[in-house]
C-alpha cells in the first residue's frame, strides 16, 4: 500500500497568506496532495508542483459546464454540504445530493464526511462506494472509531482520516494493521508537517530479516568494471546496500562512511561491485548495477534489515582488481546453498560480520557475513517461480 499525505489549505484555514505559509511549508516537506477551495487552484499551481484537491463548492454540475473554475486534479464534495453537517443529511442515503454528484458521469472524484454520529459512519461507507477518495474527520473517535471504517470500506476507495500531528498520522497508518491509505493533516507547524511526511515513508518501507552466510573462498580475481553507487543522500554509519551475483542472496555491503588512512570518507557512496551483479530496489526488485544512471532509486538498508530509499545521483564506473567472495547458507529444507559476489580488492569496501564491520581484504574463510536470502528466481528483476541455475 501507497501512504500519502494530503494537506488541509482550504478557507476554514484562514487567509491566504496564512495558506500559502502552510501550501509552502508541505510542498518543501513533500506532502502528496494539496486540499483547497476551487478559487486558489491556480494560486497553488504557481507555488510548486504537487497534486490538488479541491472542494466542489455550488453546483459541481454547473460549475463544470461554465468552466468558471480551474480544474483542479481532483474535486471533492461535502464541504458545505451534507457531507460536513451544513446540510441535513437525507435518512435515506439515496437521496444524497453528494452521492449523486458522485454517481454522475464526470461527477467528483471524493467525498468528505465528518464524523457527527453513527449515521455519518454509514454515510461514509455509501461514500467509499461511489469515490476514488474518501476522506473523513473524526470529531469523537471514541463513538466513529477509525477501525469501523478500515475493516468496512474496500480497496475501490483510497480513506484518507484526519488528522493533526504526526503522531496521530502513525496510529492512522498503524490502526488494525491495515491503516488508512492517507491522513488530511490540518496544522501550521512546518515542523509538524515534515515529521507526518517522514512518517508516511516509514509507513511505506520494508523491513528485511537479514541472517548471516558462512564464508567459503576470498579468491583475488582479475580486474573487472567496478561500480560505485553515489547516492544523494548521506548514509548512517550502519547502512549500505544488498548486492550479489545471485539475486536470491545478496551481500551487505556497508557504505563508505569510516574514515580511512588512503582515501576520505564518502558517506554518500556504496562501493557495490562489477557490473554484472545485482542491487536490490525500493519495491522489492533488482538492477543490474550496469543499469543504474542518475534519477533511479535504491533502497538503503541497516545492519538490522530496515530500509529506505535514495536516488542515484550518479553511476562511477571504473576497471579495478577484484575479489570472488562465496558463501554457504542452510534453507530451511536443510539443503546448503552457496552464494557468491565480486568485490573491489581495496581496504575500504566493508561488510558486515559476526564482529562488525570487516574489510574485504581481511574477509577469511570461516567468516559469518550478513546477507539477504530469498529462495526465488528472478526475470527482469521481478521474482518468479522458476527454476534457475547460477554458477
Amino acid at each position: 500500500m501507497t501512504r500519502t499525505v494530503w494537506l488541509k489549505a482550504d478557507s476554514d484555514v484562514g487567509d491566504w497568506e496564512t495558506r500559502k505559509r502552510r501550501i509552502t511549508a508541505g510542498l518543501e516537506a513533500g506532502v502528496d496532495w494539496v486540499l483547497v477551495d476551487k478559487h486558489d487552484v491556480d494560486r497553488v499551481r504557481e507555488l510548486g508542483q504537487v497534486n490538488i484537491a479541491a472542494f466542489a463548492g455550488g453546483d459541481v454540475h454547473v460549475m463544470e459546464a461554465e468552466g468558471d473554475e480551474p480544474e483542479p486534479d481532483a474535486t471533492i464534495v461535502g464541504k458545505d454540504g451534507e457531507g460536513d453537517g451544513t446540510v441535513e443529511l437525507p435518512a435515506d442515503f439515496s437521496g444524497s445530493a453528494d452521492l449523486s454528484a458522485l454517481r454522475a458521469e464526470d461527477g467528483p472524484d471524493g467525498g468528505y464526511v465528518r464524523i457527527l454520529s453513527k449515521d455519518y459512519e454509514g454515510f461514509a461507507e455509501e461514500v467509499a462506494t461511489e469515490a476514488d477518495y474518501t476522506i473523513v474527520i473524526g470529531d469523537d473517535w471514541q463513538i466513529i472509531p477509525l477501525e469501523n471504517l478500515i475493516a468496512r470500506v474496500g480497496e475501490e476507495t483510497d480513506l484518507i482520516t484526519g488528522v493533526q500531528t504526526a503522531g496521530d498520522a502513525r496510529t492512522a497508518y498503524e490502526t488494525l494493521e491495515i491503516g488508512a491509505d492517507g491522513v488530511l493533516l490540518d496544522t501550521d507547524d512546518p515542523d509538524e508537517i515534515r515529521k507526518t511526511v517522514e512518517v508516511r515513508d516509514e509507513a511505506g518501507r520494508e523491513s528485511l530479516e537479514l541472517t548471516y552466510a558462512e564464508v567459503t573462498a576470498v579468491e583475488q580475481t582479475g580486474s573487472a568494471d567496478r561500480v560505485c553507487i553515489d547516492t544523494g543522500s548521506l548514509l548512517e554509519h550502519d547502512e549500505g546496500m544488498l548486492v550479489g551475483s545471485m539475486s536470491r542472496g545478496l551481500f551487505f555491503v556497508h557504505a563508505e562512511t569510516a574514515e580511512s588512512p588512503y582515501v576520505a570518507s564518502r558517506p554518500f557512496r556504496v562501493n557495490a561491485g562489477a557490473v554484472h551483479a545485482y542491487v536490490r530496489t525500493p519495491d522489492g526488485g533488482t538492477k543490474y548495477l550496469s543499469e543504474l544512471q542518475s534519477g533511479d532509486e535504491v533502497q538503503v538498508v541497516d545492519s538490522e534489515g530496515h530500509t529506505r530509499e535514495a536516488i542515484v545521483g550518479r553511476a562511477k564506473i571504473e576497471k579495478r582488481p577484484m575479489f570472488r567472495v562465496q558463501a554457504k547458507l542452510q534453507r530451511e529444507d536443510g539443503d546448503v546453498d552457496r552464494i557468491e559476489t565480486l568485490l573491489q580488492n581495496a581496504e575500504t569496501i566493508k561488510v558486515r560480520t559476526r564482529e562488525g564491520r570487516k574489510a574485504v581484504t581481511d574477509l577469511e574463510p570461516g567468516d559469518e557475513i550478513l546477507i539477504y536470502y530469498e529462495d526465488t528466481a528472478r526475470h527482469f528483476g521481478e521474482a518468479v517461480e522458476e527454476s534457475i541455475i547460477e554458477k
